[in-house]
């Protein structure tokens, strides 16, 4: 059966909400999923929307999806895409859906003439580092990932 990909729409929100939590479960964060169906309806569907998605479809079945948006690399001067979150259904896995998920980003990228298309991977994840590099991808070690979140993210945020 063929695979299709789709721009999500508004009654996407569901099945992308239940992606999230299936990922969440795949990386061993089941908890951290704080996301609804209404906050992905306001946020990847509103008025001021910043993020998208695509949906993977074998048939009429959502088998999984990609969560994207668009940064901007002061070095290239252009923008680039970054992937948040891609997700494939584990008895889907192996048909070649991700493959083609990332070759739709990338065309993507391609087209809106984005000089970057990067994401992060959990060191852990052989799959994916393997598939991520079969496809040329290129790990950029020399770079460390710092974050602020929750009561932190506030506390910086109010400092005088």
């Amino acid at each position: 059966m063929s695979l299709t990909i789709r721009p999500a729409q508004i009654q996407d929100a569901a099945t992308i909400l239940h992606f999230i939590n299936e990922l969440a479960i795949y990386e061993k964060e089941p908890d951290a999923v704080k996301n609804t169906v209404q906050d992905i309806e306001k946020k990847l569907f509103g008025d001021d929307v910043r993020a998208h998605a695509v949906i993977c479809e074998q048939g009429d079945e959502a088998i999984g999806f990609a969560v994207y948006f668009f940064n901007y690399s002061t070095w290239l001067g252009k923008y680039g895409l970054y992937l948040e979150d891609l997700y494939i259904a584990q008895d889907k896995r192996g048909a070649g859906a991700g493959k083609a998920l990332m070759k739709h980003l990338a065309q993507l990228a391609v087209q809106k003439d984005c000089g970057r298309f990067e994401w992060v991977v959990l060191d852990w994840n052989k799959p994916a580092i393997d598939f991520y590099q079969s496809i040329g991808a290129e790990p950029q070690d020399e770079w460390i990932i710092y974050r602020l979140t929750g009561q932190a993210l506030k506390d910086f945020a109010e400092q005088p």
